[in-house]
């Protein structure tokens, strides 16, 4: 698509609209809407929560709609990608319940890896769609350096390869405030201070741009754009995709040595509203071991100051090491994903993590 075409498409693509949403709106039947991406969608950057693009898209909802029950989820977790996005939809939004719209936000996150990029959005969209398959999905792509190059920067470029062939509908706030840097409209600065997360004001026009979008979308006398289809009518882009991904309890583990369960006691936490319960080591003593099927493995870790390197084997090959102490580590615990290396077969696989002495030398200890 070339970026002639988003201009005259008003920055948002229809496709196959929300028609999930739409037939609830129709008939006055209560509407459950999620949020999955990152800290922009999480809310960073507002002086409260009230001003983020997201608390203000539902309040223009409920505006609107003033007879309509809405139920809202902030699944919005800073410093995540599609890929850690796949692997916690279920337990983060379909978990708890119907969903009739998902709105997925990753494009400041993802990196600059086209397979992960397509492994991860295709993987939230299949993942969705087979098991929950009345959910109506919608792509935002929110503003940072990166993309704010060309209309349809690298990434949003990725992004949108899934968002065609999927026909899911998308809105490119970075497109927008792009062209308005470009016209003198906007001061990038001003936007956004630290050059990702948006000001008050900021928020405020990312809610707009998504308000003109939902306004079409959701009109309940033209219904622009919504169709249904089923996930069987398209092929994967990539087979290797995580539409069969999820977190695993970390008690399924067969066995550990040297581990204590716990909850996260030090501050400060960031990037997590959720359970800080974990196994917890620090002695290079410490293993564990888990058995998962399929093509890929990993951990999610609470990492901080005390960070130390670890290293695993999968179905007993080589141990490998993996330090995943940064500068961020110096300043809060915050979750990380470990993402194992895919496997050429899905199958059986087995895992050992051993704790070592080794550490990063800014580092406080080998936890």
């Amino acid at each position: 698509m070339s970026a002639k075409e988003w201009f005259e498409m008003d920055y948002w693509q229809t496709r196959r609209g929300l028609p999930a949403t739409y037939e609830r709106l129709l008939q006055n039947e209560p509407l459950v809407i999620a949020f999955l991406g990152g800290s922009i969608t999480e809310g960073a950057g507002v002086s409260a929560p009230s001003t983020s693009w997201r608390v203000l898209t539902e309040k223009y909802l409920q505006d609107r709609f003033p007879h309509q029950v809405f139920h809202f989820i902030n699944a919005g977790v800073g410093g995540t990608n599609s890929t850690f996005g796949a692997h916690r939809l279920q337990e983060h939004v379909l978990r708890q319940g119907r969903i009739d719209l998902l709105f997925v936000e990753f494009s400041v996150n993802d990196g600059d890896e086209r397979t992960e990029l397509i492994r991860g959005m295709e993987g939230i969209v299949r993942q969705c769609q087979r098991l929950s398959s009345y959910t109506d999905i919608c792509f935002l792509y929110t503003a940072a350096d990166k993309n704010l190059t060309d209309i349809l920067p690298f990434t949003i470029a990725v992004h949108e390869e899934v968002a065609t062939h999927y026909g899911i509908p998308s809105v490119n706030f970075a497109a927008r405030v792009y062209a308005e840097i470009k016209s003198g409209q906007t001061d990038w600065n001003e936007f956004a201070p630290d050059r990702y997360h948006p000001s008050d004001a900021g928020h405020a026009r990312y809610a707009m741009f998504l308000q003109e979008y939902l306004a079409a979308a959701l009109d309940v006398k033209t219904g622009v754009g919504n169709t249904q289809a089923t996930l069987a009518a398209w092929l994967c882009l990539d087979t290797c995709n995580y539409e069969q991904a999820a977190m695993r309890d970390f008690r399924l583990a067969d066995q550990q040595v040297g581990f204590e369960l716990t909850e996260l006691k030090a501050e400060p936490l960031m990037n997590w509203r959720y359970s800080t319960e974990h196994l917890y080591a620090s002695s290079a003593d410490a293993s564990l071991s888990f058995t998962a099927t399929g093509q890929s493995v990993g951990l999610l870790l609470l990492c901080g100051p005390d960070t130390g390197v670890f290293e695993y084997s999968v179905n007993s090959a080589d141990y490998t090491q993996v330090n995943l102490f940064d500068e961020w580590c110096l300043l809060a615990f915050r979750p990380v994903i470990a993402v194992f290396p895919l496997l050429k077969e899905r199958g059986s696989i087995q895992v050992t993590v051993r704790a070592t002495k080794m550490k990063h030398d800014q580092s406080t200890g080998t936890s």
